[in-house]
């Protein structure tokens, strides 16, 4: 949605943030007019701000003010709560606005450097599910400045948020590490034009094309660029995706993280952060038999460490947006005027955003000790099904007569739950807020054998070339030390 010299803009929230827009709308005479800011402070009610009348309360002036269908109303209220934001929403929408933005409630803007740029239409996201934590991510972030630091799979859902986070950093340089040209592009020039317009500070962007499957490659580029901090989020992700392609899954995720952390010890890197899933624990898929692997890796990887460097993982479980996920879905549906489907009336998932997140990521990486396992606090699991009807209705219709929703049966790879924890990790509190660490130990089977036999499936070697790319014996592989897999990938989700 692009705001027009013409229309009329009504800010709703009068505190530093809204005024910090109203400024920025002013001086730049190019976004249409700010004609009001709507507010409940009884104190500011019937004041001016700079020549700008604040009106309220909210829900008494919002069904009177004059408006038509291009003007906007942006929601400005970065430390109002979910609900709140939920409650604004519905009077805007009730009393006919149909152009609604929010200034999200990330921590860029709470440390007091709000941009209209920010603005975003309304989503879901911003009134579903709990009110995320808020990090101060200028303190937070102090680890990095001065640093290059590099981001795997940089435009990616996490990395995308990350790299836009770490702009609040003071990093020298940021490098966007990935294979896709295109999702590089999109989130090199998505920085540019932030900073362009104020967020942030002046790293220096580098995007990078590159395969982490290829060893010569990721060693040759790690000690090109002499990062000081790596966060790896690259990798395959999506589960029956990978049930019907799982060398792949391995090829990249494992020998790809593998290479990464060796470019990472040769070179000297000081801290590395790998972003690890719930489908890790105790794995029913060959996805998450791969992310197990790979934050096994990063611990190995953390024993042959100086004792300046530290490299740990940070475990989660879903992130409400991301590629992929249930939401786009749902949105995709809606707009197509197809029933929702969900693959159980049972299954449950546990949310967070991926502001919220990749803020305790960058937290945690900062914070965090080699050779350590870290866990983010999820709150608790959400019926899938419940989320969707609340989609709906977000949407303006009623679930199961307006809009239906569909239970398609679980896939391969998936189950109801998905813990968080094995048992024997037992997380404990950290004195960061949302942060638990998890205990370590090690594996029943000896990883460097277990290498050893995925590593001529995923990469050609002519005394071995009966056993590249195939399939069966890879599952043969994997169920020799995790029988579950073999038995999910056999029949079928159950």
């Amino acid at each position: 949605m692009t705001a027009r010299n013409d229309c009329k803009i009504y800010i709703i929230g009068a505190g530093f943030a809204g005024q910090m827009i109203a400024d920025e709308i002013s001086r730049k005479k190019i976004f249409g007019k700010v004609v009001a800011f709507l507010d409940d402070d009884a104190s500011l009610i019937g004041t001016e701000i700079d020549g700008v009348p604040v009106l309220g309360p909210i829900d008494v002036v919002a069904p009177i003010i004059s408006r038509n269908a291009r003007d906007e109303a942006i929601i400005a209220m970065p430390s109002a709560s979910n609900e709140r934001i939920k409650a604004v929403y519905d009077i805007l929408t009730t009393n006919g606005f149909q152009q609604i933005k929010i200034l999200p409630a990330i921590s860029q803007i709470v440390d007091g450097n709000a941009h209209f740029v920010q603005t975003r239409e309304i989503d879901p996201l911003d009134i579903l599910g709990r009110t995320p934590v808020t990090i101060p991510l200028k303190k937070s972030l102090s680890y990095l400045r001065g640093k290059r630091v590099l981001i795997t799979g940089a435009g990616g859902s996490i990395g995308s948020e990350l790299s836009r986070q770490l702009l609040s950093g003071g990093a020298e340089r940021l490098y966007l590490l990935g294979h896709g040209e295109n999702s590089i592009y999109l989130i090199d020039k998505e920085l540019r034009m932030l900073q362009k317009e104020g967020v942030g500070e002046k790293a220096t962007i580098v995007p990078v094309i590159g395969d982490l499957k290829d060893k010569n490659y990721v060693n040759y580029i790690v000690n090109k660029l002499r990062c000081d901090v790596i966060f790896h989020c690259a990798a395959y992700k999506h589960v029956p995706l990978m049930q019907e392609n799982p060398v792949a899954a391995i090829e990249n995720n494992v020998f790809g993280t593998k290479n990464l952390l060796d470019a990472a010890l040769e070179n000297k890197v000081k801290r590395f952060v790998l972003i690890s899933t719930d489908k890790a624990v105790s794995p029913v898929s060959v996805y998450g038999f791969s992310k197990m692997l790979c934050e096994k890796l990063v611990l190995q990887a953390a024993s042959k460490v100086d004792k300046d460097s530290d490299y740990m993982f940070v475990r989660f479980g879903n992130v409400l947006g991301s590629r992929g996920s249930v939401l786009p879905l749902f949105m995709e549906q809606l707009k197509a005027g197809v029933p929702l489907t969900v693959t159980h009336p049972e299954v449950k998932r546990y949310f967070m955003t991926i502001p919220e997140a990749c803020s305790l990521v960058l937290e945690t990486g900062g914070v965090g000790k080699n050779g350590a396992a870290y866990l983010l606090d999820m709150g608790e699991p959400v019926k899938i099904k419940d989320f969707a009807e609340q989609v709906i209705r977000f949407s303006g219709y009623e679930p199961y007569k307006d809009v239906d929703i569909k239970f398609i049966g679980l896939r391969k790879g998936e189950r109801l739950d998905e813990p968080l924890w094995l048992n024997i990790e037992e997380p404990s509190p950290t004195e960061y807020p949302k942060i638990l660490q998890l205990k370590t130990f090690p594996l029943e089977y000896d990883l460097n054998q277990l290498l050893e036999k995925l590593y001529p499936i995923c990469v050609y070697e002519k005394n071995n070339s009966e056993v590249y790319r195939n399939k069966n014996y890879l599952i043969q592989v994997i169920g020799s030390v995790l029988p579950e897999i073999k038995d999910y990938y056999d029949a079928g989700a159950k």
